[in-house]
């Protein structure tokens, strides 16, 4: 690929390791700036890493070495982040959701300009997800009906020791944990039309359980339990649900029916997991091989991706495709009405089956 590429990482908290994991040693790449709101924190990932330098964020988004800048602040940054990174012509790639509301995730499109821009969660292209895809499009469960996507939990308070932006604006189960289910249900099954939402909240306050705030009481501000219905352009219908109000579920994390087989599709926040099939007539389930994806991927495989081939599969028209979703459902909730979408995505294509080595190349 000849020079490595330069990224800026905005945003080093607890998600930030597992990107530098992947991108520190890459080839393909250099990490050449870091910014947080810690300058101590900045300076001390900046430390690790050779020929990095830890600057403020408006210093690293005009930095002549970043090419793309990685967004990993809360979701309530998210747009300023983008949208300053992008006025300085830069690609951005955000953490889930591109921003804490469809309005702001409109502008980051709209500065984008020549710019790319891509979004988690990048999980979707893993094996897990692309080989359940694979097996949608090659027909072995014959024209897709329905799904059902089902992420239940307590709260993130009982393990993170800062939770507040969960319970804020652009948090909540469903813009927290949603984006890795509905992104799964848009590659396999395309884009959304339509949505009907319901939604409820538990209680109005939650207790830190963890770290240095542990017995702080913080304020809860979302719908914490949200289910709904999304109608595909194709005619599938997905039934979903997202809770913080729950103890824990047995269901699948998402299951795919056709007329004529069933797919059950790993976690979506993982890169892997066993796809299994069961076919009309049949009792018993069977595990298919990988058959597409990523192999061994973690987090930043979507921005390795973009720089493999320019298309860049994790793309922020799927992003902003996705919270819509969301944001729709909630208005569904709010309004009780049916909700017709505005944006559409094109699904992109399917990963072939690409060795860790391959992808890695280190």
């Amino acid at each position: 690929m000849g020079k490595p590429h330069g990224i800026g990482i905005v945003g080093l908290g607890v998600i930030s390791g597992r990107y530098l994991d992947t991108l520190a040693t890459h080839p393909d790449v250099r990490i050449v700036a870091t910014a947080d709101l810690d300058a101590a924190r900045a300076a001390s990932v900046a430390d690790g890493i050779p020929g990095c330098r830890a600057m403020t964020v408006a210093e690293l988004v005009a930095d002549a070495d970043v090419q793309t800048v990685i967004n990993l602040t809360i979701p309530a940054s998210h747009a300023e982040v983008a949208i300053a990174a992008l006025a300085h012509g830069k690609n951005v790639y955000g953490e889930k959701p591109l921003a804490a509301t469809f309005a702001e995730a409109e502008s980051v499109m709209d500065a984008a300009g020549t710019a790319w821009v891509g979004g988690a969660p990048d999980t979707v292209l893993g094996t897990g997800i692309q080989t359940a895809r694979a097996a949608v499009d090659a027909g072995r469960i014959g024209r897709p009906v329905a799904a059902t996507a089902t992420w239940v939990s307590s709260g993130h308070e009982a393990w993170h020791p800062h939770p507040d932006f969960y319970y804020r604006a652009g948090g909540g189960p469903l813009l927290d944990m949603g984006p890795y289910y509905l992104t799964s249900l848009v590659q396999m099954l395309g884009p959304v039309v339509r949505v009907t939402g319901a939604s409820s909240r538990l209680r109005e306050s939650r207790v830190i359980g963890s770290g240095p705030r542990a017995g702080e009481i913080i304020p809860v501000e979302v719908d914490t339990h949200v289910t709904g219905v999304l109608e595909h352009a194709d005619g599938a219908l997905s039934t979903v649900t997202f809770s913080f109000d729950a103890v824990g579920t047995t269901a699948a994390p998402i299951e795919v029916h056709g007329e004529s087989g069933t797919l059950s599709v790993p976690d979506p926040n993982m890169f892997d997991g066993e796809v299994r099939l069961r076919v009309l007539g049949e009792q018993e389930w069977t595990t298919l091989e990988p058959a597409a994806g990523y192999e061994r991927a973690e987090r930043g495989i979507g921005i390795i991706d973009f720089f493999r081939d320019g298309e860049g599969r994790a793309s922020g028209g799927v992003a902003l495709h996705v919270l819509e979703i969301m944001t729709a459902l909630l208005q569904s909730a709010r309004d009780g009405e049916r909700v017709t979408l505005g944006t559409t995505a094109e699904r992109p294509t399917l990963v072939p089956l690409t060795s860790y080595e391959e992808w890695n190349r280190r």
